[in-house]
């Protein structure tokens, strides 16, 4: 998410169960990562304030880039307020944006009906996003919110 945030190189994206809260991952992830965040960004507490710099919930305000989100409701890794408050965020900002968070998936989707409807509503939210007609009509695609007129 952080492509989307910091940088313009997008012009939009769908995010997979991903992190905007590095500060909260490293205070709460599993045992196996534990130590993933203090080699790659430093230890904490002496530096949170890399940790902040560094995650794009703190930065929302600059999210000015069409964004989608798909969320496992089990994930442990990249909990869903984070994905929710990124999501509330876009909304805020005027960000054309969808959330939709799927029932017993964990931080990796495993359901094949799932990752089968993330790549169907990925493509039809680029669709929306960028004015081309998709081959097949999406079954049940997500409600997209501040999409601009005309698409």
């Amino acid at each position: 998410m952080a492509m989307m945030v910091f940088k313009k190189y997008f012009h939009a994206g769908v995010s997979y169960y991903g992190v905007s809260d590095l500060l909260e991952l490293a205070k709460h992830t599993h045992k196996f990562e534990s130590q993933y965040m203090t080699k790659m960004i430093g230890k904490l507490p002496e530096d949170e304030e890399i940790y902040k710099e560094r995650s794009p919930l703190c930065h929302a305000n600059q999210l000015q880039c069409p964004i989608g989100f798909f969320q496992g409701s089990d994930d442990f890794v990249c909990p869903p307020p984070q994905s929710q408050e990124l999501y509330n965020a876009a909304l805020e900002n005027g960000v054309a944006t969808f959330y939709v968070e799927y029932k017993g998936e964990a931080h990796g989707f495993r359901k094949a009906v799932n990752i089968q409807r993330c790549v169907s509503n990925e493509i039809y939210f680029y669709s929306k996003i960028f004015g081309f007609k998709l081959a097949d009509e999406t079954k049940n695609p997500p409600p997209i919110k501040n999409l601009p007129d005309g698409n």
